[in-house]
């Protein structure tokens, strides 16, 4: 079958990909920004690959010969307060030009929303689903709760609490039951549903087997991880202060903080139904998906992070408007050094950053982490999905992969750390050197005097990381 694919980089689509490509069907994959198409992807012959930004659609044109569509386009972690009317614009765009093509059945990854109370995102997910109805294709939802998988931002932040924590006081929504899912579990419910006529126009909530409360999944996660840990719940701690809470212990951002405070203090437990036995799902217990999901990070090969997402920094724009470093207006500490293996050099600059470090004076680099998380920056938690690989768009502590290019010995990077400015970071060897280059373009009087005042701090921490890059 010819299948479309919304979300092409998100947390659920990478990993959904795969699967569709192993079961034979040729894929459309739509993404805003051709640059950020993963390695793994871009030579694939079932794949075509469809430049779209569904928030304007003038000129864009879907395949007609469509069978199948996913729509998995999520604004959860979006910086913007109008995300709601952003996500209710995408589906009636992606709806205006799939009814253009013989598309029979979208499938539609949701929020589970049992509650008279909804939260903001639960009511967006809800009216996104009541907008993509449709009279020329067959609509089948699915509707989750908390997805526990390596790399999903759950997961993630269940993760960072647990490890960082022995004495928890913590919000009283951690009280809330919710009935949280394995990710392997969704993969196999989005593929299963393919053309099965017994889906359509319907909506099913999906889940594990057990009801859990934030607590109990702390604490049993702990148990996994053979941690002892204690919590204590203090009504005291408002919405606002629990975004901050969770905004300070974890990897997240305030944004996501919030979104799931308000999420959280809402129970998530799903509807029965027979779609367990109409696809010949058995989904696994809370334990098996935390074990899984960590045999995945032990052995390096997480797929997709939610950190990955360019909603989850400051970062909003496509990655070539940024590709170019500026040559006008900038300061640049320029370094270059001869490199005697090539090799090690490279492998040393594809591993930078997360638990490997800078490679120089890293205590100063976690500094400049708090300092950021302080005023509202994404700090250094988000570390990097993979120790070893790298592409554009990944998330790299304060940084965002513009250019990773191993044919051409090149990394870019640039900053969404807060700073008054932007910033680029290049990585180059060339003619047996490599140039590593810091570009800082100033906005105002206070970029200037921001750049001159962690300049003597360059001479050695600059100096030390591209000696240690080649020796």
């Amino acid at each position: 079958m010819k299948i479309l694919i919304t979300g092409t980089t998100g947390y659920i689509a990478k990993r959904l990909v795969p699967k569709l490509i192993n079961a034979g069907h040729n894929l459309v994959c739509c993404v805003r920004d051709l640059n950020r198409i993963p390695d793994d992807m871009t030579h694939n012959k079932q794949i075509t690959f469809l430049k779209v930004d569904f928030t304007d659609i003038e000129n864009v044109i879907i395949p007609k010969d469509i069978d199948i569509a996913y729509y998995l386009i999520h604004s959860m972690s979006a910086a913007t307060d109008n995300f709601s009317d952003l996500e209710e614009q995408c589906a009636k765009n992606f709806k205006t030009l799939l009814q253009q093509t013989n598309c029979k059945q979208v499938l539609y990854l949701s929020g589970i929303v049992n509650d008279a109370t909804l939260s903001k995102h639960l009511k967006s997910r809800l009216k996104v689903e009541e907008t993509l109805a449709s009279e020329t294709y067959a609509l089948t939802t699915f509707r989750a709760g908390i997805i526990v998988g390596s790399g999903s931002a759950s997961f993630e932040i269940i993760r960072d609490i647990v490890e960082k924590l022995p004495v928890m006081v913590a919000p009283r929504w951690l009280n809330t039951k919710t009935q949280p899912i394995g990710i392997r579990d969704v993969l196999n419910f989005l593929e299963k549903a393919i053309a099965r006529k017994e889906v359509y126009n319907k909506s099913f909530d999906i889940c594990g087997p057990e009801i859990l409360t934030y607590k109990e999944m702390l604490l049993k996660f702990a148990e996994i991880r053979g941690f002892k840990r204690y919590i204590i719940t203090l009504p005291v701690l408002t919405p606002k202060l629990s975004s901050y809470w969770l905004y300070f212990v974890t990897s997240t951002s305030f944004n996501l903080a919030k979104a799931l405070v308000d999420s959280m203090k809402v129970e998530v437990i799903a509807k029965p139904s027979d779609i367990n036995s109409i696809l010949d799902i058995d989904p696994s217990s809370y334990e098996v998906a935390v074990v899984l999901a960590f045999q995945k990070i032990e052995q390096n090969e997480v797929v997709s992070s939610w950190k990955d997402a360019i909603s989850s920094g400051l970062f909003h724009d496509q990655l070539s408007q940024h590709i170019q470093i500026p040559k006008y207006g900038c300061f640049t500490d320029l370094r270059v050094r001869e490199v005697h293996d090539e090799a090690y050099t490279m492998d040393k600059i594809w591993s930078i950053g997360g638990k490997n470090g800078w490679y120089s004076y890293n205590m100063l680099w976690k500094i400049r982490g708090y300092i950021d998380k302080i005023y509202g920056g994404v700090g250094l938690r988000r570390g990097r999905t993979n120790d070893h690989y790298l592409e554009a768009g990944d998330a790299l502590d304060f940084w965002r992969v513009l250019l990773a290019d191993k044919q051409e010995k090149r990394l870019l990077l640039y900053a969404e750390m807060k700073l008054p400015g932007e910033a680029w970071l290049e990585f180059k060897i060339a003619k047996g050197k490599l140039y590593q280059r810091a570009v800082f373009r100033p906005r105002g009087i206070w970029g200037r005097l921001y750049w001159y005042s962690v300049l003597p701090f360059h001479a050695f921490v600059f100096k030390g990381m591209i000696n240690n890059l080649v020796n």
